[in-house]
């Protein structure tokens, strides 16, 4: 069984950054397909982001909306995955969950999420 925590959420600008990392413990990370979703308040959990593991070459997906402010890294080392985001907007604020899996992650098919993480940015 999997557990992942998540942190470094908060309050933000429009225009700032945040960088949200995992932890995840109980399992062989660096095997996982690993992303981030999002929920805004009154709609559905979205996927943000993925990375695969080191056996898929370690590729990157973005949600379209973000591909160009975010960036996912992975680090096997210390079983973290991170999520730099930057150019915050408004319609950024959500919680943000972790995720790990498999590569139908990316679909939204999860095994493991973490408890989430708030992220408000202000006008």
């Amino acid at each position: 069984q999997v557990q992942l925590v998540e942190s470094g959420g908060g309050l933000v600008q429009a225009g700032g950054s945040l960088r949200l990392s995992c932890v995840a413990s109980g399992g062989p990370f660096r095997m996982y397909t690993v992303g981030w979703f999002r929920q805004a308040p009154g709609k559905g959990r979205e996927f943000v982001a993925a990375m695969t593991s080191d056996w898929s070459a370690r590729g990157r997906y973005y949600a379209d909306s973000d591909q160009d402010r975010f960036t996912i890294s992975r680090d096997n080392a210390k079983n973290t995955v991170n999520l730099q985001m930057n150019s915050l907007k408004p319609e950024d604020t959500a919680v943000y969950y972790c995720a790990a899996g498999t590569l139908r992650l990316r679909q939204g098919i999860v095994d493991y999420w973490g408890q989430g993480t708030q992220v408000t940015v202000s006008s």
